[in-house]
Parts: C-alpha cells; structure tokens; sequence
C-alpha cells in the first residue's frame, strides 16, 4: 500500500512539528537539541519548497523530495550513532528511530503519483 503525495505531505508537517517538540518532549541532551531544531528548518523547508498539493512554492519536484528522504534517512542512521558516541544512548536512540521513521515513510510513498497540482 502507498500513501498518496497529499497524506505524505499532511505526514512532513506534521514531522516537523515533532521535530520542534522533541528536544523538550524527550529531554534531548544540548547538541542533540540543536541538530534537531535545524533538522525540523531543513524538513520545513523541504516540504515547502515542494511540487505537491501542500507545498507553497512548488520549485522541487516530488520525485527529487523523495531521493532527498531517502538519503537523509540513511543519514540520520549513521548520525545517529555519532550522537550516541557523542552524547549517549537517548540520542542514539532518537536519531536511530527518527532515520527508520523516515525510511519508512520513503518505503511507502507514491513519488510517481501527485493527486492534483495547482501548478
């Protein structure tokens, strides 16, 4: 089952907003925290930028969105376990777990399909 551009995009936002709760939510140790708040401005900005029916400017396409995903979520499973070394398992774990969410949101994504564009 593949979930459409528009749930994916409905998925972005609210990712960030994650983003921005979980250095409080989850006690984050200080580096950590900061590479997350910058992670939700990268993801915010990713998601506005997008050619898809929740994006406001609509300049990448949603097929590039999702080769960018895909490598950010392989990246955050290796930042991860720079985190870990760096500021223990609570970072680890998070970085760890937010890179699979991230993977799996790629693994289930129809890159190929946009509802409907208002470009």
């Amino acid at each position: 089952m593949k979930i459409s551009s528009k749930i994916h995009g409905i998925i972005d936002y609210i990712v960030v907003l994650f983003l921005v709760a979980s250095p409080s939510l989850f006690g984050l140790p200080e580096f950590t925290a900061c590479c997350t708040y910058i992670l939700a401005g990268i993801h915010l900005t990713l998601t506005v930028l997008t050619d898809f029916e929740v994006g406001l400017f609509k300049v990448i396409p949603f097929k590039i969105h999702g080769m960018i995903e895909l490598i950010v979520s392989l990246t955050l499973v290796g930042f991860a376990f720079y985190l870990g070394g760096r500021e223990g398992d609570l970072a680890r774990n998070f970085y760890l777990g937010f890179g699979i969410a991230v993977f799996l949101t790629w693994l289930i994504s129809d890159y190929k399909v946009i509802e409907s564009s208002d470009s």
